[in-house]
Parts: structure tokens; sequence; C-alpha cells
């Protein structure tokens, strides 16, 4: 039983944690280490390598499926980044020279389309205009057609945010976010404060307006 225990939290440390972490928005470090990442692509090779107690120590096969898992995410990538990355560039830049026209604060961008790669070019865009204020909200249609509310992280590679949605919001859900914020049609509000939704543009653009001065 204890062999179990431990294989299980082996498994749960070096790659259910790094998953769950990044899906909900929980950044890697604070002072001290709160996970391990150990799916990247290099750690991927290396555990394509004969195991030491394996008979078989030939390298020919891994080495093979090392060239084809590499080769096979770098065309991913590079397709990404041409048909994806690229033109979200002109998409984004749009949203934030047009960010006067959905709230006179200066600190909200509305997408037209949601799920296109938008912080990195925010970034850049707010640096190459400078910007007097920082965006600190971006609100965009989801798949379903309700919308989303996500904040701004203070830079590309962190899950810190520049403003959280407020506190008492965080974890509720339809008409207890709805009752508590004043804002109908309110969908969720994640736990950590990075996102939340609402069946209606309106809606978020409100969550947005209110979180700025919450």
């Amino acid at each position: 039983m204890n062999i179990t225990c431990n294989m299980l939290q082996k498994m749960y440390e070096n790659f259910v944690e790094e998953i769950d972490a990044v899906d909900n928005g929980i950044s890697q470090f604070d002072g001290e280490q709160r996970y391990n990442i150990s799916t990247t692509l290099s750690s991927r090779v290396a555990h394509l390598n004969p195991r030491w107690n394996e008979l078989e120590q030939d390298t020919e096969v891994g080495f093979k499926k090392a060239m084809e898992l590499a080769g096979t995410e770098f065309v991913s990538r590079l397709d990404f980044y041409h048909r994806s990355w690229l033109p979200a560039r002109a998409l984004v830049e749009q949203a934030i020279r047009e960010r006067l026209q959905v709230d006179n604060s200066g600190e909200v961008v509305m997408l037209a389309q949601g799920g296109c790669p938008w912080k990195e070019h925010l970034f850049q865009v707010e640096k190459e205009l400078s910007l007097e204020k920082q965006i600190k909200y971006v609100i965009y249609p989801d798949q379903s057609g309700k919308w989303r509310v996500q904040c701004v992280p203070t830079g590309p590679n962190t899950f810190q945010n520049r403003l959280s949605l407020p506190e008492d919001w965080r974890g509720l859900r339809a008409d207890d976010l709805s009752s508590i914020s004043g804002i109908p049609g309110c969908i969720f509000v994640h736990t950590t404060g990075f996102i939340g939704g609402n069946e209606t543009q309106e809606g978020a653009l409100e969550m947005a307006q209110k979180a700025l001065t919450s």
C-alpha cells in the first residue's frame, strides 16, 4: 500500500501538479518553488533513453523517436506562430487603440474574437504606444458566445495580476455572484480571481468596470 501511495504521489508531483497549477493560474514561484516543471521537450526526450535496468540498451530506437517528437513539436510551434500568433497582433493593436471607446478609463480592452494569443502583443503594443495607464482587463467572447473578463498579468510569464477581480467575487457562480456584485448575468469568477464570465458583453464590461473601482 505504501509503495502504491508513493508512486501516486510521485506521479502527482512530477506530472499532474504542473498541469493542474498552470491550468489554474498558480505561479511556480513566490519565494519557495511550489511545483516542478517536468514535462518540457527536453525532459520528454530524456525519457526516451533506455532505463538503467532494461536489458536492451540500444539508444537508436529512442533517438529516432526523439527526432520525430522534436520535429513534430517544432513544426507545430512554427505553424502556430505563422497562422495564429502573428495575425493576433493586428487584432490586439486595434483593440488597444480603440480602448477609450470601450471604457473611458483606458484600462479595459475588448477583443472581437476570443481565444487569440493576446498577452505578449498587449505588453509590446503598450510599450510602443507609451500608454499612460496600464491595461488591467481584457474582455472577449468565448466559444459558446458568452463573455469573459480576464486580468492582465504583470508580465508574460507570470500568474500575478495587475489587478485581480474582487476578492468577495472569487469562487462564486451564477445567482450568488450576480447578487453580491450587483451585475446581472454573471456566470463565475475563478477562485484565484484571474478570470470571470458573464452571459453578455455588457455584463462582462460592467464586471471589469466595477473591479477597477472596488
